[in-house]
């Protein structure tokens, strides 16, 4: 590892925050144990060896599952290899934005006695490397003595690894320990980090307890972001001679210390990883506080994990591999908290800490990982809660006061340009569906934290207006997904934008002029006159509307069917199949037309996509009855009342306009300008011509639909040819014309849409149908039994694992399955 160029350096200090223990001190309260958390060992694989930065897999997660703590920004993993062992691999470090592997291994532990005799970790009589929730752990058994190493997190920046020797012997023992480390040189399996960013500037140094390695600043928004006072530290409790390669960014470490005989000592390593400078400082106490009592946070985490595992568990008469999905779900939740950090103001719950995208905080993702986890850490399911509402537009805000109340779609570490960052991730472009209160509600309900509700209730009645102002364009309190004023939506008057494909140019009589030809036949465009009028004569090859994308995303559901996603060779076969072969007539069906919002000034609030939604209606009738529950807990029965009857009103809508007699299932409804309502009320028609997908039984969650229909509604979904699949309730319909098992929102599996589907399904008195569906969810989901990590999306035919893994909000609806259909209440 080392070049001749060494630079050695020797720490001469006193022996500070030394914690011993040699025998046993009857005057110090008896130390806390795992009991619960040791029968819960490697429920997740936690073991890699990381080679480079970006170490993916083919889904661009990275390949192994790190343990990550206390809402850090950087985790750990047991070796792959024994030739790792006496460390914890990585460590993996959430670089504002993005997650990557900083080291193979940071810092590596071997052992000698004074002799110089070695006591490499292969030989030892014993051995064991395993994760538990909430540590990672190490054991190694020699005759004269034992080695144990543990690593927990003793802060939101701080890991701590408590280094354990035990003297077997009658007389003291002696023994050097060397530690080395040094970080990783390797971008990708193309190029090396130099080669990837050759003005990144990374260095080493000595601190008066370890090492430190600072990070030079480096704005690459869609890889890593780096401030330019980012730091990696080690500290020790026990003095150490530290050897410095700086060429090679490397260390070497060495201490010795005399065990007593049949005593043991404590070592404690923490291993630290701040932002920047000021989130150096904001951590400099809590630091101290580690390095001053280290033993007292590192049992501070092993009764943490206890209390999770008590509240979060019951254990009579459910099988062991349902518990330990159950306990894989809780320890992925608590993995991808996110403690404050640049714009996320509380603590956040990110769908996954090893998915390339997901190191922000979403809102329908936070409304899920808030309601599983107020049953096992209530703090930050309110603080998840709040992390979102943080943004709540205001009606001073100066970006877009015209959607005042709205809820923005991610909040990440940085903001985008416009408020004054310089990140990617960021997005206004949405909201999502309404299920904030639906969340909040069930912290209630498991805190009986009357404040909670007090401190929220006015923030969701300005969501829930917000609806009603900026997404029902023809005023008839019937919603419709869609998106905000935005670059990616609109020019700078306010006009629709789209790009549309004319590989052989434009048909005649459609004038492109006012258009930009961007080559390969692709014209990008402005006005909705001019959009309708394109897709009123068609021709086109290819069209991308970034409204439709924000609708789609607005929904959660990015890419579903009913928002007129669908291939080129499925519409084919639809045309084939439904009209002989027209395709024009048949991609009538799936376009997808949108109206302008306005304030009552004319002002331009943003689109609604032409399509009543029958779920969101259905989310925004159940938060009106929980909007009546919170209004008469606080005292407010005049708008309990109102929102009662509101919520009675949709339900009336929802079941004689969103209905199908002739299919016995739910649909959007495809509205016009200027529709007037049929003898039910109703506008427009409905868009059964695309298909079945989760929405249809979402009246059944929400609690809205009458019993007949419900039972109408539970035949489409036990059908085998429908959507009772080998993993049943998939997002798409088997008979559906967009469907494909691979495709995000058009089949694979949602464990969301699964729990409102078999939730709706009990909620209708089908608790049997129910049960025997989350029972072949649970049989055939691919490695929820086993250690692999939870993902976000399952193959419907085949049960493979598909998209990120450690996935948050599929862990938060396995846990509420867990709670729902398998826990016994105690």
């Amino acid at each position: 590892m080392f070049r001749k160029s060494l630079l050695s350096i020797t720490l001469s200090v006193a022996l500070f925050g030394l914690t011993a223990c040699n025998g046993n001190d009857s005057s110090s309260p008896a130390a806390p144990s795992a009991t619960l958390a040791n029968q819960y060992q490697n429920v997740i694989d936690r073991s890699g060896t990381p080679l480079q930065f970006r170490d993916f897999d083919s889904y661009a997660n990275l390949k192994y599952n790190p343990l990550l703590d206390l809402g850090a920004w950087h985790g750990f993993l047991l070796p792959a290899s024994d030739s790792e062992w006496g460390g914890f691999t990585g460590p993996m470090v959430i670089a504002e934005e993005y997650s990557l592997f900083f080291a193979r291994e940071l810092d590596k532990l071997t052992l000698s006695d004074e002799s110089g005799r070695a006591f490499p970790l292969t030989s030892a009589s014993k051995q064991a490397l395993y994760a538990i929730p909430g540590a990672l752990v190490q054991r190694f058994d020699f005759d004269p003595f034992t080695l144990e190493l543990e690593l927990r997190y003793g802060d939101a920046r701080t890991a701590l690894v408590r280094t354990r020797l035990i003297n077997h012997t009658d007389a003291p023992l002696t023994l050097k320990l060397n530690w080395q480390g040094e970080l990783l040189n390797q971008w990708d399996a193309n190029k090396t980090v130099a080669e990837q960013y050759p003005a990144w500037t990374r260095t080493i140094s000595q601190t008066e307890r370890g090492v430190a390695f600072q990070f030079g600043k480096l704005r690459s928004t869609w890889n890593i972001m780096q401030s330019g006072s980012a730091s990696y530290r080690i500290d020790r409790t026990l003095p150490s001679r530290t050897t410095l390669d700086e060429q090679g960014l490397g260390y070497v470490s060495e201490a010795s210390l005399t065990l007593v005989a049949k005593g043991q000592q404590d070592i404690y390593t923490l291993q630290s990883y701040v932002h920047s400078s000021a989130d150096a400082s904001r951590f400099e106490r809590s630091r101290q506080a580690l390095l001053a009592d280290p033993a007292s946070h590192f049992d501070d985490s092993i009764r943490r994990w206890e209390d999770y595992l008590a509240r979060g568990l019951s254990n009579q008469g459910i099988p062991e591999s349902e518990r330990r999905i159950a306990v894989k779900a809780m320890e992925t939740l608590n993995g991808n908290w996110r403690s404050p950090a640049g714009a996320i103001l509380h603590d956040g719950v990110t769908p996954s800490n090893t998915a390339r995208w997901f190191d922000g905080v979403w809102a329908w993702d936070s409304w899920k990982h808030a309601y599983a986890m107020a049953h096992f850490n209530p703090e930050v399911a309110k603080n998840n809660v709040r992390a979102m509402y943080d943004y709540q537009i205001q009606a001073d805000d100066p970006v877009r006061p015209q959607d005042a109340g709205m809820v923005i779609d991610a909040v990440f570490y940085n903001k985008l340009a416009d408020r004054g960052g310089d990140g990617g991730n960021w997005n206004e472009r949405d909201t999502k569906p309404p299920l904030s209160a639906w969340a909040i509600w069930e912290i209630y309900s498991a805190t009986q934290d009357k404040a909670f509700i007090a401190e929220m209730y006015p923030k969701i009645l300005a969501y829930h207006d917000w609806w009603y102002r900026a997404r029902d364009n023809n005023r008839n309190g019937i919603i419709e997904y869609g998106a905000t004023r935005h670059v990616e939506h609109n020019d700078e008057f306010g006009n629709i934008t789209f790009k549309v494909q004319y590989p052989t140019g434009a048909p005649a009589g459609l004038d492109l002029s006012s258009c930009t030809n961007e080559g390969d036949g692709w014209y990008g465009c402005a006005g909705m006159a001019l959009y309708q009028q394109v897709l009123s004569v068609g021709g086109y090859a290819d069209m991308d509307i970034g409204a439709q994308h924000g609708a789609g995303w607005e929904s959660g559901m990015d890419n579903a069917a009913r928002f007129g996603f669908i291939e080129p060779d499925q519409l084919k076969r639809y045309a084939d199949k439904t009209y002989g072969g027209d395709l024009a007539r048949a991609r009538q069906d799936w376009n997808v037309f949108f109206f302008e919002n306005h304030q009552d000034d004319g002002s331009l609030i943003g689109f609604s996509i032409d399509q009543e939604s029958v779920e969101l209606n259905a989310f925004l009738a159940k938060e009106k009855r929980i909007l009546a529950d919170m209004a008469e807990l606080l005292g407010k029965p005049d708008e309990a009342s109102r929102y009662r009857e509101g919520a009675t009103q949709l339900a009336g809508y929802i079941n004689s306009c969103l209905f199908d007699e002739a299919s016995g299932f739910y649909y959007d409804r495809q509205i016009a300008q200027g529709d007037l309502p049929d003898a039910n009320g109703c506008v427009g028609k409905l868009l059964t011509a695309r298909g079945r997908g989760p929405e249809g039984w979402s009246p059944l969650w929400a609690e809205v639909e009458d019993k007949e229909k419900a039972a109408r509604v539970r035949e489409v979904m036990l059908n085998a040819q429908e959507f009772n699949t080998r993993v049943p309730l998939g997002t798409a319909a088997l008979t559906n014309p967009a469907y494909d098992p691979d495709i995000y929102w058009r089949g694979r599996v949602w464990l969301d849409q699964f729990y409102f589907g078999v939730k709706g399904l009990e909620n209708y008195g089908y608790r049997s149908d129910a049960q025997q569906l989350v029972n072949k969810l649970f049989a055939n989901a691919e490695g929820l039994a086993g250690s692999g990590p939870i993902r976000e999306n399952y193959n419907p035919e085949t049960g493979a694992m598909q998209g990120a893994s450690n996935f948050s909000w599929s862990s938060a609806h396995l846990y509420m399955l867990y709670r729902n259909f398998l826990k016994t209440e105690g």
